[in-house]
């Protein structure tokens, strides 16, 4: 193993572990502030079509925000893991909380056979999760490459990348691997940092 890959892996276990140790009303208060600043942003204000994450351990819950880019007519994209196909996820548009179902990793994903996978999209935004960001808006996520791959397509060549996190997440800086995809922006409670 690659003294990186150590490196990473350690940080990965620490980090999670933190967030673990999050209570609800914490993990909510939190979270509202990140929507707040989120808000601030032109990006999000303009956006017409915007691709979010469904919230799993503990994760900046942005669930509020559902209703409100319905609303807005906004155009909603979920990602959807492909089964038997590890670390690939197809993109599908929501049009309502009745469209999620569970799948893999217990996550809230589109429902199949209510929202087609697309071929083609291009979100405005995109907001991602991730275990922890260095200050450069290098992401370290799970380990399985979901959104390495994405990130690195067309569907998300042109969209602005909002790395979601609480403060504790950011780390000043770690080694990141030459496929990872920086975000333009880590927003915690407490600031947006630019990169």
């Amino acid at each position: 193993m690659h003294p990186t890959d150590t490196h990473k892996s350690k940080l990965r276990k620490k980090l999670l572990a933190t967030r673990a140790e999050l209570g609800p009303a914490e993990r909510a208060h939190k979270s509202l502030r990140i929507l707040s600043a989120l808000r601030s942003t032109p990006q999000w204000a303009s956006a017409r079509e915007v691709l979010l994450y469904m919230p799993i351990k503990n994760e900046v819950d942005i669930r509020p925000v559902l209703d409100e880019l319905w609303g807005r007519g906004v155009r909603l994209l979920l990602p959807r893991c492909r089964p038997k196909e590890p670390g690939q996820m197809d993109i599908a548009c929501v049009t309502a909380s009745q469209e999620l179902v569970p799948g893999m990793y217990g996550i809230q994903e589109p429902c199949p056979e209510r929202c087609p996978t697309l071929e083609k999209c291009a979100p405005d935004v995109i907001l991602v999760p991730g275990v922890g960001f260095d200050l450069t808006g290098a992401r370290l996520g799970f380990g399985a490459g979901f959104y390495d791959r994405f990130l690195a397509g067309n569907c998300a060549s042109n969209a602005i990348r909002f790395g979601l996190a609480y403060e504790f997440q950011l780390v000043e800086k770690f080694e990141a691997d030459p496929w990872d995809v920086p975000m333009h922006a880590i927003i915690t409670e407490d600031r947006i940092i630019w990169t």
